[in-house]
């Protein structure tokens, strides 16, 4: 049986507690995002500016050429509904410079540079403030491999990636993000018309239904086809997909030489020393 619904006002307090918790234990107190004009975003930042509040929240909003002005619009409609920090800086000139070298390059390695681009000028920006990077992927985009590993899927803080995208949709009508943005098709918006479940060949409710199966509850794939009535080549495409993305979800594998190898033997804890 799959129960996607959440008790939003105790998540939101322990996703509340759990940024304020990781950012301060780390001797910071701001944190800078990239602002999409997705729910994803959009959420992290109503997350983070409660948290820590809105003055200690910058939201950066870097739109490509071919990015839709409704992505600048709903980015802009959370700045003024929190009242946080804010900039815009265009990543048309770097983007395309690069790519002028390599011309015939796809829509996917197009779509990778630019979300490495942003991630690169968000890191940036914590630098100059004293900021930590607020993660924005949740736990369906990290378990498809969904995301751009150093790109979308970096951060140091994530207070989303335990949170189907349904679930996502749900804390965010909680927190009363502009309806605007609750109701829009998930879009990367890297290119034109660039819609998520397009992409993806399935919806986020479907998917997300197959996902709790999978992983949460541990099912076999030929039960979870027998409990959503579903294909079973359907969720073994959706099984390929989580295995073939793991690497993104660890760290780099290191060739081990020693007594003490980093990703093996020396593993304290994140806080370690705080």
């Amino acid at each position: 049986m799959v129960n996607l619904e959440i008790n939003c006002e105790a998540v939101r307090k322990i996703l509340t507690g759990f940024i304020a918790n990781e950012v301060r234990k780390t001797g910071f107190s701001r944190m800078v995002v990239g602002l999409s004009g997705g729910i994803d975003s959009a959420l992290s930042a109503f997350l983070a500016a409660e948290a820590l509040g809105p003055e200690n929240v910058w939201g950066i909003c870097m739109p490509y050429r071919t990015s839709s002005p409704e992505s600048a619009a709903h980015a802009a409609l959370v700045v003024r509904a929190l009242d946080i920090q804010s900039l815009t800086v265009e990543i048309t000139p770097m983007v395309d410079a690069y790519f002028a070298l390599f011309p015939d390059a796809d829509q996917m390695r197009r779509g990778n540079k630019m979300a490495r681009e942003r991630m690169t000028i968000l890191f940036d920006h914590s630098a100059r403030l004293g900021a930590l990077v607020l993660g924005t992927s949740n736990k369906t985009e990290l378990l498809l491999g969904y995301g751009t590993l150093y790109g979308d899927m970096a951060s140091a803080v994530n207070p989303l990636g335990d949170l189907y995208k349904t679930q996502v949709r749900q804390l965010s009508r909680h927190l009363g993000i502009p309806q605007a943005i609750v109701d829009k098709q998930p879009s990367a918006d890297l290119w034109a018309g660039q819609t998520d479940e397009a992409e993806l060949g399935f919806t986020y409710q479907a998917v997300d239904r197959l996902l709790n199966l999978l992983i949460d509850q541990r099912y076999e794939i030929a039960d979870v086809a027998a409990e959503e009535g579903v294909e079973e080549k359907f969720v073994r495409a959706v099984a390929h997909r989580i295995q073939s993305s793991q690497y993104k979800r660890r760290l780099p594998v290191i060739g081990k030489i020693s007594a003490r190898t980093i990703d093996r033997d020396f593993r304290y804890a994140r806080d370690w020393g705080h």
